[in-house]
């Protein structure tokens, strides 16, 4: 006999769930007596179905009596056939094959995904390159704020010891051979056309990219953009070209900051050396054409438009999980920094071709 009293809601029925245990299998008859539950809802309705099944697991006759008549009718409506517990399966061992099979499968789907994001993105810039009224401006400035103005700091400082460091570690083995001079050179052409706008690049992925991949995971959490796509708003759209048009934008800009910091380091190793002010800035100018500053502007563009494309493509393919934020801002930075370090090789063999 087992006895229940009280309401049986979600904290009764919890506190019985953990209070109640059922008999060892035995052929016999279990009585849950409910005639002292004053009240019974979804929660309580639940427990005492739970209960009759593990009666049938448990080979005993579990009865359930003394409920009044709505609570009863309720009862009699539930039909536990429909209720089938299905047995612990035997662990299945993966094998090889197996798991090959759905590595592969699972990343024809991920390509799959990537081609008709980029294909719906190319799209919706198209279209917005004829109808710029279609964007909305005030979340795009926002956006630019945040990502572009908001990272100014961290950039310049940055470029400002990348520049540093670089001049001082090529003023040692230059003056070995009486060639100091030539560090201002070194270091304009090196933070110009190339470390300039990686460096930029990878500092706007782990800041920037991963802010945009949490915002859009968060959003697939919270079921915003599901919302979206239920009131027929294409999340791509709304979401997604306002902050690739911003990181776009910001990271050449950034990338002028970068390469000016970059130069003052270099400046102030020089002047440590004895060098003169405008010897610095002679040498800058003589070695680094406007040719070299729009070969690194140019891969910045790129770098930000890459960087906010896979940082917006991760958050929308974050779960739905505790953990997909997270998981997603990750992908976010390692998939960007990749891309990027795959187009810089790019540009570096397109511009060779072109120079030879």
């Amino acid at each position: 006999m087992i006895r229940l009293a009280g309401r049986l809601d979600a904290v009764g029925a919890a506190q019985a769930w953990s209070a109640l245990k059922l008999p060892d299998p035995v052929q016999g008859v279990v009585v849950i007596d409910a005639s002292d539950v004053s009240y019974c809802d979804g929660a309580g309705m639940a427990l005492l179905t739970r209960l009759r099944l593990l009666g049938r697991q448990t080979g005993c006759d579990v009865r359930v009596t003394g409920l009044n008549d709505q609570i009863q009718s309720l009862m009699d409506s539930i039909d536990l056939n429909a209720y089938v517990v299905a047995p612990q399966s035997a662990s299945h061992k993966i094998l090889l094959t197996e798991s090959v099979g759905r590595g592969v499968v699972g990343y024809l789907r991920g390509t799959l995904a990537a081609v008709s994001y980029v294909g719906e993105l190319t799209y919706l810039l198209i279209r917005l390159a004829r109808h710029p009224k279609t964007l909305r401006w005030r979340d795009w400035l926002r956006i630019v704020q945040a990502s572009g103005l908001n990272a100014l700091p961290i950039i310049v400082m940055i470029g400002f010891l990348l520049g540093l460091i670089l001049a001082f570690q090529a003023a040692i083995p230059l003056r070995l051979f009486g060639a100091d001079l030539y560090v201002a050179s070194m270091v304009g052409v090196s933070i110009i056309r190339e470390l300039g706008p990686l460096m930029t690049a990878i500092v706007l992925t782990g800041r920037s990219g991963s802010a945009f991949a949490a915002e859009l995971g968060a959003m697939r959490v919270n079921e915003e953009i599901d919302a979206l796509e239920t009131f027929g708003i294409e999340p791509v759209r709304f979401l997604v070209v306002p902050r690739v048009l911003a990181g776009t934008l910001v990271a050449p800009i950034l990338t002028l900051f970068a390469n000016f910091s970059g130069l003052l380091g270099g400046l102030f190793v020089m002047l440590t050396l004895g060098f003169p002010n405008v010897v610095f800035w002679n040498q800058v100018r003589t070695y680094v054409t406007y040719v070299d500053l729009l070969e690194g502007l140019l891969k910045a563009t790129a770098f930000g438009f890459l960087l906010s494309a896979v940082g917006c493509l991760r958050g929308l393919q974050a779960g739905r999980d505790a953990g997909a934020v997270g998981r997603a801002a990750t992908r976010a930075v390692v998939s960007g920094i990749i891309l990027i370090v795959i187009a810089d090789g790019l540009f570096a063999v397109l511009l060779y071709c072109l120079r030879a």
